[in-house]
């Protein structure tokens, strides 16, 4: 079961966070959107308050949250996914035939497979000891010398709880790290996505580049493409104004 945060009134709007996030990670900008949609904030499996699951594969993802789409009634939705969840939410797109997925937003990620890049946020992760660190601060402090992304050690911090007096991190360290492969992997394909797509890219950001470019247009064929100024693989959260407007404007258009 996935855990899901819904507020708003109007046609729904699904929300899928990247690797290490949660669906709140979204809520400053479902907020700004819950005036005309109805915005749903999903934890996928491993990560926030949502169940473990063993093999994380693409399809089994993808899967969780159709399930989710299912038992909460949904027919008509718009999808949005960030990094991993773009994957995901690509897989969701590639592999669902039918009317239901009305517009796609695939968040700084392309449908290709990616090299294994965050052995240092493993490190970090992994170097903390919960017996010996009392809060945040201390957590930060042993992350610190195997991340010094301090914008990546304040991400990660978010996914901390108290569980029986002691913190613990709410995602699945070692199923992430040993898994990996698994999300890295292109997305599989039945046929193309012909509904409306938008890629959002952070022009600092390198997850996207130029020769991405025809294997995007051959599995969604009528996407288009933003990019904004001055952001990197977070452009929701580096520049939101700009980024909302851009996916406002898009909803607004189909």
């Amino acid at each position: 079961m996935l855990h899901s945060e819904t507020f708003g009134q109007g046609p729904d709007i699904i929300f899928l966070h990247g690797l290490f996030g949660a669906g709140d990670n979204w809520r400053s900008v479902g907020r700004s959107l819950s005036d005309h949609y109805r915005v749903h904030l999903l934890d996928l499996p491993n990560h926030g308050k949502s169940a473990w699951m063993s093999e994380p594969t693409l399809p089994s993802l993808a899967n969780s949250v159709r399930d989710w789409i299912v038992q909460h009634g949904i027919e008509g939705y718009r999808l949005l996914g960030h990094s991993m969840g773009g994957k995901v939410a690509m897989e969701i797109a590639l592999n669902s035939p039918g009317p239901e997925l009305e517009q796609l937003i695939i968040v700084d990620i392309a449908p290709k497979r990616y090299e294994p890049h965050h052995q240092d946020v493993f490190a970090a992760i992994k170097s903390v000891d919960f017996d010996q660190v009392p809060d945040r601060r201390a957590v930060d402090a042993a992350m610190s010398p195997h991340l010094q992304d301090e914008g990546i050690r304040q991400f990660l911090l978010k996914s901390l709880y108290k569980q029986e007096g002691k913190l613990a991190w709410r995602f699945n360290v070692d199923v992430l790290e040993n898994r990996y492969e698994a999300v890295a992997c292109e997305p599989t394909s039945t046929q193309p996505f012909y509904g409306p797509t938008l890629f959002i890219k952070g022009m600092n950001s390198r997850y996207i580049t130029a020769d991405d470019q025809n294997r995007i247009m051959q599995l969604f064929p009528n996407a288009k493409a933003k990019l904004i100024e001055g952001a990197g693989h977070w452009p929701h959260a580096e520049k939101p104004v700009a980024f909302t407007k851009i996916l406002s404007d898009f909803l607004k258009d189909h």
